[in-house]
């Protein structure tokens, strides 16, 4: 088994089918079997966003790691969240994130993280990089997720390799999820 995967929790698994069943959700399409990658999941418009994330990290028992607005992080909920992959990022100090990331992705054998470009629920008028930068500081793919809406669908997408052109990347990336509908779609950015 992968170290991107948890030993199976039966739980977790019925806990994450039931909650994706009741919201009539799916998961479509399959994770590379790569040991490092970045996912990154747009758009992201919603609370309901999470609880879809975690019920797919539990029905696909994922061991990855994602970043968090340092709040959620707080009593008493701070340590599930640390329990489910969360890394605690507080958005008004200009830190090393990015530094801190390409580290980890040194450091493990085997390496998800998972991250919202927008970084936040509200409209956005352009994506936080740090995931194109972290892939490729790490010399990692990039994993294209998206949240269907209207078809209520979770779509793993395809695999992207960075080639340093931060804008034709951009670009590519910003066309495949051009298709699918977010929750809210008066907040998702589609690029100029």
């Amino acid at each position: 088994m992968s170290g991107n995967y948890l030993p199976r929790n039966r739980l977790a698994e019925w806990v994450g089918r039931v909650a994706l069943k009741l919201m009539g959700w799916r998961i479509e399409g399959q994770l590379p079997k790569l040991d490092k990658f970045v996912v990154i999941g747009a758009h992201h418009t919603s609370n309901w966003d999470f609880v879809i994330f975690i019920a797919v990290k539990f029905v696909l028992r994922l061991n990855a790691r994602w970043f968090g607005k340092h709040t959620i992080f707080r009593w008493p909920f701070g340590a599930l969240m640390r329990a489910w992959g969360g890394i605690a990022i507080r958005r008004e100090r200009q830190g090393n994130t990015v530094e801190q990331a390409i580290q980890a992705f040194s450091e493990h054998e085997h390496f998800m993280l998972v991250l919202s470009p927008e970084g936040t629920r509200k409209k956005v008028e352009r994506w936080k990089m740090g995931f194109y930068h972290i892939a490729l500081g790490a010399g990692v793919p990039i994993v294209l997720g998206a949240l269907d809406y209207q078809n209520r669908r979770v779509f793993i997408g395809p695999t992207f390799m960075p080639t340093g052109d931060e804008t034709a990347d951009l670009n590519a990336i910003l066309a495949f999820y051009r298709p699918f509908i977010p929750k809210k779609p008066e907040y998702a950015f589609y690029g100029d």
